[in-house]
């Protein structure tokens, strides 16, 4: 008998400690994950792979590209040799990339529904990236 009332006390504390858990979802957000380069060898390492990328896709400077409804995104770029680029999978997404300076290299990816993004690239020789999962 106690053995059975330890087993649901137990069963009713698990639950109950579930619960925030299991709270309905929100009305929407996002979640973001940027890669930084910290030094010039992984910037220049993160840019090579970004323009092989480009090369064997036969993309240029820039590519935007869409698969969805609903999505918006623009890609200003302001001196030589810069490389970016914006994935779009799902509805509702929002993306800008400026670029400013010289060799730089930025790839967006958005996934899920209603992400919104807007990222500026300053300087000459930089690189980067950023995923972000909306709901």
């Amino acid at each position: 008998m106690i053995r059975n009332l330890l087993k649901a006390l137990s069963l009713a504390l698990a639950l109950a400690g579930l619960a925030p858990l299991a709270s309905p979802a929100q009305a929407g957000g996002q979640v973001s994950w940027d890669l930084a380069p910290a030094d010039r060898g992984q910037a220049d390492a993160l840019s090579m792979g970004m323009r092989l990328y480009a090369i064997g896709r036969e993309l240029r400077n820039g590519s935007i590209d869409q698969n969805g409804l609903g999505n918006v995104a623009g890609l200003a770029q302001r001196g030589h040799g810069n490389l970016g680029l914006i994935r779009q999978r799902g509805n509702g997404h929002s993306a800008t990339l400026q670029q400013n300076g010289d060799d730089n290299s930025y790839a967006l990816f958005q996934f899920g529904r209603n992400a919104e993004d807007a990222v500026v690239q300053n300087g000459n020789g930089r690189s980067g990236a950023r995923v972000t999962y909306g709901w």
